[in-house]
């Protein structure tokens, strides 16, 4: 049987993953994500919905993702660069080599679309 061509981003039929920032890229707090993953493709292709805790961690891009901000507040910090706050309706791209760090100011929550 084909799998469906249309595929809603519902994550009341997908468990969360829990995770946090790896010790080594914590700044400050205690963030706690969870990721609902509602598509996986062959070839590096993700999307989903990401949840973080407030906290602050160092991040490093080697993946390019897309990113719409559903609730919360974050300070996403370029090394070198601006930091932007980013809130609810706010979209935007990381591109690969994005280097600098993420701050959740309120608890976040986001949709994605990864691509290796």
């Amino acid at each position: 049987m084909t799998a469906p061509k249309f595929l809603s981003v519902d994550i009341e039929s997908v468990d969360p993953e829990p995770g946090a920032p790896a010790p080594d890229r914590l700044i400050s707090g205690d963030p706690k994500f969870r990721t609902w993953n509602v598509e996986e493709r062959d070839g590096g292709l993700y999307a989903g919905i990401w949840e973080a805790t407030p906290g602050k961690w160092r991040i490093e891009y080697d993946e390019w993702e897309f990113c719409h901000i559903l609730s919360g507040v974050s300070v996403i910090s370029e090394e070198g660069g601006e930091a932007r706050t980013v809130r609810a309706g706010d979209s935007f791209v990381l591109r690969p080599g994005f280097n600098g760090s993420w701050e959740v100011l309120e608890t976040t929550r986001k949709e994605y679309v990864i691509k290796l």
